[in-house]
């Protein structure tokens, strides 16, 4: 048998200790960090997606939510 390979795993919510599968992505970039263009992506599920955006939010480095399935490739 083998070892699952990241594209079979479950996406997962992005929040601290929450194991529920993502349904959103939370597209943002640091302006100090990265060029415009750059996005990195955290995954929120239903109940996160609030919080999750509200933190990007409020840095001002939320970029867009979409969901999960119409998602780009994600970076780390």
């Amino acid at each position: 048998m083998t070892s699952p390979t990241p594209a079979d795993a479950a996406l997962i919510c992005s929040a601290r200790g929450c194991r529920a599968p993502a349904v959103w992505a939370l597209r943002w970039n640091n302006p100090r960090l990265h060029d415009p263009d750059r996005r990195k992506t955290w995954l929120a599920c239903a109940e996160h997606r609030e919080s999750l955006g509200g933190f990007l939010d409020a840095r001002g480095f939320l970029r867009e939510v979409v969901p999960v399935a119409g998602s780009p490739t994600l970076e780390e």
